[in-house]
């Protein structure tokens, strides 16, 4: 299992500084299904919008 879970994307509401992730758990889809080829092909539905 992954020990740091990094970010980029600032306006999430679980960014933290040095772009780490602080959601508790972290759902990642494929747009293809149960399968993806590339990173492109997929979405993080964790994110939220900071408010």
């Amino acid at each position: 299992m992954a020990k740091d879970v990094l970010c980029e994307v600032n306006n999430c509401k679980y960014w933290g500084q040095g772009n780490k992730c602080h959601a508790e758990e972290i759902y990642v889809v494929s747009h293809r299904g149960d399968q993806a080829s590339k990173s492109e092909e997929t979405d993080c539905k964790t994110f939220v919008p900071e408010v």
